[in-house]
């Protein structure tokens, strides 16, 4: 419940102040968060020097300052959702590439739209959904029910067909058959059940999902990211889709697909480390904690 009233009372700051402002009292509490969660600030600067192993510690604890401001202006724009039109992505969003969308759903096999955490997924996949494209989205479901309701009406208030993450397989499956659209955020496997691959040169877990669909149904793999700009808009960049040739080894198949997205993924993370919201030890070998 305190969760659900916190969540409330953010949305109402949001659509009752200029965004600016909303932006400025975003990044004050983010700032307060940061002095109170210390492992949370542990973990993200563990993240951040297996990353970067080569940067100062004041190099550090800038970035990681930084992703806590910047999670809290993503929150700010989730909870503007109702503001957000045709109006507003015209002039704040800058649309790279969408018409690898198009181009792949002529092969009428779906597409498995595949993103990382970082910069606004979320918006990201308002401004696809709001370009024409049928657009699905699988969710991990909050702890309480009204806090999960509450965010799956923000995204169905703006077209997004939620896919609960318990449900996924079939629902996927059945969509993608269907010629449309199913996203799914790739750079963390929450049950770690999926395969190890090195990630900046380190162990850890990836989910099977994007890859193992794409095998069964034909689905055309295509990364896309919607990065925040320094002057707060943003760029919304679709890749070239993921080419493979599927052999007879399932196995094999998905650790060569997860290999060649996987190295988008370190890219987009290396040029934007601060726009990266993963607040918990992302490897499966961590670092000892500061």
């Amino acid at each position: 419940m305190f969760n659900y009233t916190l969540y409330r009372i953010g949305q109402f700051v949001a659509l009752t102040l200029p965004l600016k402002f909303s932006y400025w009292v975003a990044s004050l509490a983010a700032d307060t968060k940061y002095l109170f969660s210390r492992t949370d600030r542990i973990n993200v600067g563990n993240n951040l020097r297996a990353i970067f192993p080569e940067k100062k510690e004041s190099e550090i604890r800038y970035l990681r300052r930084r992703v806590f401001r910047n999670f809290a202006k993503y929150l700010v724009d989730f909870f503007r959702f109702e503001k957000i039109d045709e109006e507003y992505i015209k002039k704040n969003v800058k649309i790279e590439n969408l018409h690898y969308f198009t181009e792949e759903l002529k092969k009428e096999k779906g597409i498995v739209v595949l993103t990382a955490h970082i910069g606004n997924w979320e918006l990201g996949g308002v401004v696809v959904a709001l370009s024409g494209f049928p657009f699905y989205a699988v969710a991990l479901p909050h702890k309480t029910k009204k806090v999960n309701d509450f965010f799956n009406s923000q995204r169905q208030s703006k077209k997004i067909n939620v896919i609960p993450f318990g449900k996924a397989v079939r629902a996927c499956l059945n969509t993608l058959k269907e010629n449309k659209l199913v996203a799914l955020v790739g750079d963390r496997d929450f049950a770690e059940k999926g395969v190890i691959l090195d990630f900046f040169g380190k162990p850890t877990y990836f989910p099977e999902g994007p890859a193992a669909f794409a095998l069964k149904t034909g689905a055309s793999i295509v990364p896309g990211f919607m990065v925040r700009n320094p002057n707060d808009t943003f760029t919304l960049r679709i890749e070239k889709p993921i080419e493979y040739k599927a052999t007879q080894d399932k196995t094999k198949d998905i650790l060569e697909i997860i290999s060649r997205y996987k190295i988008i993924f370190e890219n987009y993370i290396k040029e934007y480390p601060e726009q990266w919201y993963v607040f918990r030890p992302f490897w499966a070998i961590n670092h000892e904690g500061r």
